[in-house]
């Protein structure tokens, strides 16, 4: 993590002043800067306000949101780096990442997205990108629902471009453990950031046709998965029956569903952990992964700071800052398309 003080925020908006330098080859790299949590201190002073209370009007509404929106910076930040590439519709020059088979019927938020973008542009237009409105809604959203707090840093430009071909290989509830960790290794990201940030499953719902094949044909032996608790397994296939409805939900977590806390991993370590991927954290033979589900599920304290430094280091994920990249004006287009 970038050092807090002051210096580091006026060097990264120095950074944006200084882009006509950076085009006649003075030798100042655009987005040498890095992020840091008082971005915004001058220049939008209320964004957090702002964007909490659009999410707070939102959940009224829709109890799933949090759990939504910090899904979506997950999503965004995994293909192509934390960049807002996930929120562009589909156009002329855009392959939409939305209909990527990952985010296809599955993410969703946008809306809400939009609505915090609204508010910011009236109240301080131009100035906060739509990356770091997902950074700072995905923050909120897991405060607001229980679980740690931590300055996000920011200062993150918008992408011009979106990546489906990243979209479709984003982590997957089906991967075995060696392809989460390649796959979270491809980003930077290692065994604890994976254990942690795994632990969003805490609250939120999945849909049946991301579950059924553990309940019916295991890794294609037409058998249940064999880590998967008896118990909870007859309740899943009540509620996800062979030929169902493919797009029902289901609790993430059973105990607290929109609570963010630590069950996830006792529920991992009673072998009812939903999708393969988080059984898979614990269950894999010599899984180096498993004392790290052992240590959160026995403290939610170290759970919770391990939590917030992986978001930390996955929102640092290919960032585009300085003269890199532009602030959309509405997240769904590049300007001027």
């Amino acid at each position: 993590m970038a050092p807090r003080g002051s210096m580091t925020c006026r060097s990264l908006q120095l950074a944006v002043l200084m882009s006509a330098a950076v085009a006649l080859g003075f030798g100042v790299r655009a987005g040498a800067a890095q992020l840091c949590s008082e971005y915004y201190d001058q220049t939008c002073p209320d964004v957090h306000r702002v964007v909490r209370r659009v999410l707070k009007k939102a959940h009224e509404a829709d109890v799933r949101i949090y759990a939504s929106l910090t899904r979506l910076h997950f999503h965004d930040c995994f293909a192509q780096g934390c960049d807002g590439s996930i929120l562009l519709d589909n156009s002329s020059s855009i392959v939409s990442e939305k209909f990527a088979t990952p985010n296809n019927n599955s993410a969703r938020g946008f809306p809400v997205v939009d609505a915090v973008k609204a508010a910011l542009e009236e109240a301080c237009p131009g100035v906060v990108s739509c990356a770091d409105i997902l950074a700072i809604a995905a923050k909120i959203s897991v405060e607001l629902s229980g679980g740690p707090r931590w300055r996000v840093p920011l200062g993150r430009r918008d992408g011009t471009t979106a990546n489906i071909t990243a979209a479709n290989n984003l982590p997957s509830p089906f991967d075995n453990l060696t392809t989460l960790q390649q796959k979270f290794g491809a980003v930077g990201l290692g065994n604890t950031d994976l254990v942690a940030l795994s632990g969003a499953h805490t609250f939120g719902r999945v849909q049946c046709q991301f579950v059924t094949a553990r309940l019916y044909n295991f890794s294609g032996t037409n058998r249940p998965d064999p880590t998967l608790d008896r118990g909870y397994r007859a309740f899943l296939s009540l509620r996800c029956p062979r030929g169902g409805n493919a797009s029902a939900l289901n609790d993430l977590d059973p105990t607290t569903p929109d609570t963010f806390d630590n069950n996830y991993y006792t529920n991992i370590e009673a072998r009812r952990g939903t999708l393969q991927s988080d059984q898979e954290l614990l269950s894999t033979p010599g899984a180096p992964t498993a004392p790290i589900v052992g240590r959160f599920a026995s403290s939610q304290k170290e759970f919770f700071k391990s939590f917030s430094r992986s978001m930390i280091n996955m929102g640092n994920i290919q960032v585009l800052t300085g003269s890199q990249g532009e602030i959309r004006k509405n997240c769904r287009v590049v300007n001027g398309s």
